[in-house]
């Protein structure tokens, strides 16, 4: 049996059983689903860097929405911050590329 240890997607366990695979699995607490969440994040970042893709972008934006959440944030709380942030420092339409500052 291969080990995997990752946060897996909630409808696997079923597609896994349908094909017939025997597995393991269990359901993490909060200091371990806090902790894989960001393993998962790390995971498919990587992926997209790999493979550019609309599939991978969604898969990233759907870890992060669960780490949200799971930091006990709401989405309008997200919002206001990039709309703060956005608002104080600028965004990222100009493609403004810092080569150096004097110090």
């Amino acid at each position: 049996m291969k080990t995997y240890n990752k946060l897996i997607r909630d409808k696997i366990p079923g597609i896994l059983t349908a094909a017939g695979k025997n597995y393991r699995t269990h359901i993490a607490g909060d200091e371990e689903y806090t902790q894989k969440l960001k393993e998962k994040l790390l995971e498919e970042v990587n992926e997209f860097l790999s493979v550019p893709s609309l599939e991978e972008l969604g898969d990233i934006l759907e870890v992060f929405t669960a780490i949200v959440e799971d930091m006990g944030f709401s989405q309008e709380a997200l919002i206001e911050q990039v709309q703060y942030k956005t608002e104080s420092n600028g965004d990222f339409t100009h493609r403004i590329i810092l080569d150096a500052v004097d110090e």
